[in-house]
């Protein structure tokens, strides 16, 4: 699954972005909570292989799905959802309760057999679970449960849920899932734990002028009366619950053939078009994989289906994948081209769970990296392959360093974390699960080889295909086929939180050089955290490239504790994480860090990366001083390369929302400005074209960034473009759509506003929407803002963006206070509208736009997310990046606005 929603863009701007040391106060909070959350990571274990009856989990497992065979009765007028369900279970001891899970759902007669026993029905709604219980014992052996329930369709994405969409004959609706970790109970009552695997036969009555999508092919329709009939779907293999899908609607679907698999794309009435470079792209991709792997995809079909709302991202469900609408389809109308990169991406990312999720699935949630982790890989090693050209790993580097962040803090989590129940499983979709999952998988394929490393996912494969496994499972087939030992490597990385520092010096004896290497860990942590325990130590198995400047690494190095080893001659400039491959930061000492400076120009656009984020990151520790790093900064060409420049533009962005109404904030923006003007002006506005290259995409960055900086001229331009535009189309090429909308946003009167939510309104196109309405929504005038947030109160806005909608107004319309006294007066009727997520992860997400004590109390004391375990790990997590921040402001603001001031030309 991909978690995160693009158009969530407050976590861009205020959780994602990294930040440092924090003052007491807002630690205050904190102090209680460390203990909670250094008892969940003290207990990290040695893992076992897979065993059914040791997976954890909280439904009993006396009794176990065999198949289901599910008839629903969607009605989209009333959005209720009745259904029928016969289930064949195996009883493995006398009985007289079965549990299963189910959410939201009222029960008519459960039996069991041929009617001999009705069981009492009772639900725990904390719990998410009913229990029938029977008046006599269910014997050990095989039973048949036939279940009649009623369940709801949802105006939130989760579970089934309703979308309305524009159409040029008006609004439409559909019906469509997202299951993952635990909605299907809110489908059908169900075994809904991955270790329950069975097969499902779904039948489902519809009108006869809709079609229905499901896991499997169409294997019977037959018409019944009031124009109704029924679609029949053949069984799927065995498979985890959340993996169920059903999308119903008035669509269209076109197809090719892949090695006798039927791929298609699935959308809303004249729109399949669109899907032509994702279609072509899956039958590449499923033969790429079904080589990699050694295992074919085992279905007959592989439908990717488009949903216009819902959910803002895409779902790996077996046989139907959904997105998103705007992450699949590709209009070179409306999109620039560039945008085939992120729907490469993710299609990748999706289709390789065919195999890490939906083939071999994790056993429980606390191994959710196992799916995660290696479709992020596995996404961009296939990117790789079919497009070298897009430089995936470089120009990706920002997904390690997020993960890298996170992971410095008390609040971070093993890869492998424990997780209680649905709540926690629901947050465990993080960029420690998902980057530092992909980052650690990259780093141990460099460490065994590539060949070896397929070997052992081969065999991995094949021995768990149709069942669970987990993390030890893997680590027995690599070292199987590798003939390498890996888990004690491995186990260091995944079952302990953190982030390796090496500590790198360099020493001359005479002529020649040593290399000294020491580990530590790195820490991200509050300014004046004396109310909390220390964080552990730790101590990792870390492969080590090691060597000089623009040569080869000096030889295997696998560092526990120390190590020392010749490095050539003496004042030779020795780069540590050659490639940038390894998962650790680095700090080098005076005289092995004056010699890198010198030699920055000559190392490969992957060491200088390198070299600077470790180099920003060491200032968040507080392990270096800023000028340090600005000083390094002024040492980058203006011709250097995008991910370079994405780097810098990062460091400043956050510098500018941790000033915001500070004195230092004019100072700091003068200097950005000064500092990435040079850049922009070696590209220019460009020739209007839209290709797909990395220049392209730097020049729209800056666009955006010098235009949110105050860069006047580029201000001034963008509105001109737009008003051009208006008149004119043709004349914006959509490569600079986005990034001249967005200025065009935040400095609207209310004219401007007006007419970008008219060009919003009239749109039938996904991503056009979306772009004028985040582009009102960055308004930084107050009245506008307000118009914005009671816009998300309305029928009008697709569910999927309500979220990011509101957290625009707060970062990029500036205007936090304001949007979180509307989020506290419409709370109800904004959870009403999102769903769970909104009070668990959105809420203490948002208030990380936030960097004072005030507004830490104010979360710690707001109830909503206090209601489960998820929600009050995520506000612990927003807790802590609140005085991290407040930190940096404190202590790196003052220093780099004295630096700049000293330092005018």
């Amino acid at each position: 699954m991909t978690s995160k929603s693009l158009e969530a863009s407050f976590e861009s701007s205020a959780m994602i972005q990294p930040a440092s040391h924090a003052r007491r106060a807002p630690l205050r909070c904190l102090a209680a909570i460390a203990a909670l959350l250094l008892s969940m990571t003290a207990g990290a274990r040695a893992e076992q292989a897979f065993s059914f009856d040791a997976t954890p989990g909280r439904l009993p497992k006396t009794v176990i799905p065999v198949n289901y065979a599910i008839e629903l009765r969607p009605d989209l007028a009333n959005l209720t959802l009745p259904g029928v369900e016969t289930v064949d279970i195996e009883v493995k001891e006398p009985t007289t309760r079965v549990t299963v899970n189910a959410v939201n759902t009222t029960f008519g007669d459960v039996i069991v057999g041929d009617g001999v026993q009705r069981a009492d029905v009772t639900t725990d709604a904390a719990a998410q679970t009913a229990t029938f219980t029977f008046a006599q014992p269910l014997a050990a052996g095989r039973h048949r449960l036939r279940i009649a329930f009623t369940a709801e369709i949802n105006r939130f994405g989760t579970g089934l849920f309703v979308v309305d969409y524009p159409t040029k004959a008006g609004t439409k609706r559909l019906i469509s899932s997202k299951l993952e970790p635990a909605d299907a109970r809110r489908i059908f009552p169900c075994w809904d734990e991955p270790a329950f695997k069975a097969t499902y036969a779904l039948s489902v009555m519809i009108p006869r002028n809709l079609m229905a999508v499901g896991n499997m092919p169409v294997a019977h329709e037959e018409p019944v009366a009031d124009n109704l009939k029924i679609v029949s779907f053949a069984p799927t293999p065995k498979m985890s619950s959340y993996l169920f899908v059903l999308t119903v609607g008035e669509l269209e679907r076109v197809t090719a053939d892949s090695g006798g698999v039927t791929v298609g794309v699935v959308t809303t009435e004249d729109k399949s078009g669109q899907g032509r470079f994702a279609l072509d792209s899956a039958v590449k991709l499923l033969a790429y994989y079904n080589d990699y792997f050694g295992v074919k995809y085992p279905l007959p079909k592989l439908d990717l289906i488009a949903v216009p709302g819902g959910f803002g991202g895409a779902m790996e469900n077996w046989g139907g994948i959904t997105f998103f609408e705007s992450r699949l389809l590709f209009d070179p109308a409306t999109n620039a081209e560039s945008a085939q990169r992120g729907i490469f991406g993710i299609l990748a990312h999706e289709m390789a769970h065919m195999w890490f999720g939906d083939l071999v699935t994790m056993a429980w949630w606390d191994n959710l990296w196992l799916n995660e982790g290696f479709a992020t890989w596995m996404s961009t090693k296939a990117s790789e392959h079919f497009h070298p050209e897009w430089r995936n790993w470089l120009n990706g580097y920002g997904a390690k360093q997020f993960a890298m962040t996170l992971d410095a803090r008390r609040t971070s989590h093993p890869i492998q974390q424990p997780v209680a129940d649905h709540s926690e499983a629901a947050i465990a979709f993080d960029a420690i699960t998902y980057n530092k999952g992909q980052a650690l998988i990259r780093m141990l394929e460099n460490y065994l080889g590539e060949q070896a490393f397929r070997d052992g996912i081969r065999k991995y494969m094949a021995d768990h295909a149709y069942s669970n496994s987990t993390t030890a499972d893997l680590w027995q087939a690599l070292e199987g086929a590798a003939g390498k030992t890996i888990t004690g490597v491995a186990a260091s990385f995944t079952e302990q939180d953190g982030v390796p520092l090496i500590v790198a010096e360099t020493v001359c004896d005479g002529a020649a050089q040593r290399l000294t290497l020491r580990q530590d860990r790195f820490v991200i942590a509050p300014l004046g955290a004396v109310d909390a325990a220390p964080l552990p130590a730790r101590n990792w198995q870390i492969p080590v490239a090691a060597g000089p400047v623009g040569g080869k690494p000096f030889g295997e190095i696998l560092l526990n504790g120390s190590a020392e080893v010749p490095a050539g001659a003496c004042g030779d400039a020795i780069k540590v994480n050659l490639g940038d491959i390894g998962y650790y930061r680095v700090e080098y000492g005076l005289k092995n860090r004056a010699a890198l400076l010198s030699a920055f120009a000559q190392m490969a656009v992957d060491d200088r990366l390198n070299i600077v984020t470790d180099s920003w990151a060491l200032v968040q520790a507080g392990r270096a001083d800023p000028p340090s790093h600005l000083a390094l900064l002024d040492a980058i060409d203006p011709g250097d390369q995008r991910a370079v420049w994405d780097q810098v533009i990062s460091s400043f962005a956050t510098l500018d929302r941790l000033a915001r109404g500070r004195d230092e904030r004019p100072v700091i923006r003068a200097y950005s400005r000064a500092r990435l003007r040079p850049v922009f002006d070696r590209l220019g506005w460009g020739n209007g074209g839209s290709a797909d290259d990395d220049a392209t995409l730097l020049r729209a960055s800056l666009i955006s960034t010098l235009g949110d900086l105050g860069d006047e001229g580029v201000i001034a331009e963008a509105k001109r473009r737009f008003a051009a535009f208006l008149e004119d189309p043709n004349s914006l090429p959509n490569a600079l759509r986005d990034s001249v909308t967005h200025l065009v946003g935040i400095t609207a009167d209310r004219a401007t506003y007006d007419r970008l939510l008219a060009l919003a309104r009239g749109s039938t196109a996904t991503n056009e929407r979306l772009r004028y309405y985040y582009a009102a929504a960055g308004a930084r005038d107050p009245e506008l803002a307000r118009a914005t947030l009671a816009l998300t109160l309305s029928n009008e806005l697709p569910g999927t963006i309500v979220s990011g909608m509101i957290g625009t107004v707060a970062s990029r319309g500036e205007q936090p206070q304001l949007a979180w006294d509307f989020i506290q007066a419409n709370f109800d009727a904004l959870l009403a509208k999102q769903g769970p997520n909104f009070r668990d992860q959105f809420v203490p997400g948002f208030m990380t736009n936030f960097t004072d004590a005030g507004h830490a109390a104010e979360l710690a004391a707001f109830t909503p997310p206090q209601s489960t375990s998820g929600g009050r790990l995520m506000v612990a997590r927003a807790l802590e990046t609140i005085a991290i921040s407040a930190g940096l402001q404190a202590r790196v603001l003052p220093v780099i606005d004295a630096w700049i001031r000293a330092h005018k030309p």
